[in-house]
């Protein structure tokens, strides 16, 4: 009978993954402090700043990036770069990356893609495909009286829509009315579980068998890859690896 990993194995593992977190969320808010140190009028680094905030991130460990992002301290030459292409199964993917050397980012995206019998593509070739859109979600249960305090607030702040489902309640926005929207709930006294500005597939497809298996395991390669920031499928349900 097989044994599972050591509590020793299981801590490093865990280590390693809030490593990489940190490591994604402190790029993303150097990027985001180049529009500007104070989050008051830079809402991008507002919202990299409570994503940090919520994963534990120390404030010190904040101030340092917004620092390096606005070029304060060294190690700010980041980019932004995004690639696209399709994996197993015709399943869209794109890649979202911050790098500060490109040919070592592309060719290590397209290695995984080619590996998992994937394409990289050119750019658009899958970015239609997507919506972006500000996504703030509050646990609401079977409590409808909360769902449509959420309605009332958010078409009041000129939200795109709202939708209920399995005892949660998403706000939708688009990317400039976010912000607002998130605000005016707040003000209101209303607590999201969730914000965040999301590209969201307008279709999708559904691999299985061994093409779900392959993309699921595309998708980890990808998402543990140093200069990848997010990966974003039009595959439904969203893919997980075999453990």
């Amino acid at each position: 009978m097989g044994r599972g990993p050591s509590i020793e194995n299981r801590k490093s593992a865990e280590d390693a993954r809030r490593g990489r977190l940190f490591t994604k969320l402190i790029r993303e808010i150097m990027v985001a402090a180049r529009g500007g140190a104070d989050p008051a009028g830079n809402p991008r680094l507002r919202m990299a700043m409570d994503k940090a905030l919520s994963a534990n991130m120390t404030k010190d460990t904040v101030e340092r990036a917004i620092r390096r992002g606005t070029g304060e301290l060294g190690g700010g030459n980041l980019e932004e770069v995004r690639y696209e292409g399709y994996g197993p199964g015709g399943a869209a993917i794109m890649v979202d990356c911050m790098t500060d050397n490109r040919t070592r980012t592309v060719g290590e995206v397209r290695h995984a893609f080619t590996r998992a019998g994937g394409n990289l593509g050119a750019d658009g070739s899958v970015g239609y495909l997507f919506r972006h859109l500000g996504i703030i979600a509050f646990d609401t249960g079977d409590d409808a009286a909360a769902a449509e305090s959420i309605l009332e607030v958010a078409l009041e702040a000129a939200a795109d829509d709202v939708v209920t489902e399995q005892g949660v309640t998403e706000v939708v926005t688009s990317p400039a009315a976010f912000e607002p929207v998130k605000q005016a709930l707040a003000a209101a006294g209303l607590k999201a579980a969730r914000a965040e500005l999301q590209w969201r597939p307008a279709t999708t497809v559904a691999p299985d068998g061994a093409q779900a298996e392959a993309l699921a395991t595309l998708i980890e390669t990808l998402e543990a890859l140093d200069d990848v920031q997010a990966v974003h499928t039009n595959a439904a349900p969203p893919p997980r690896a075999r453990a």
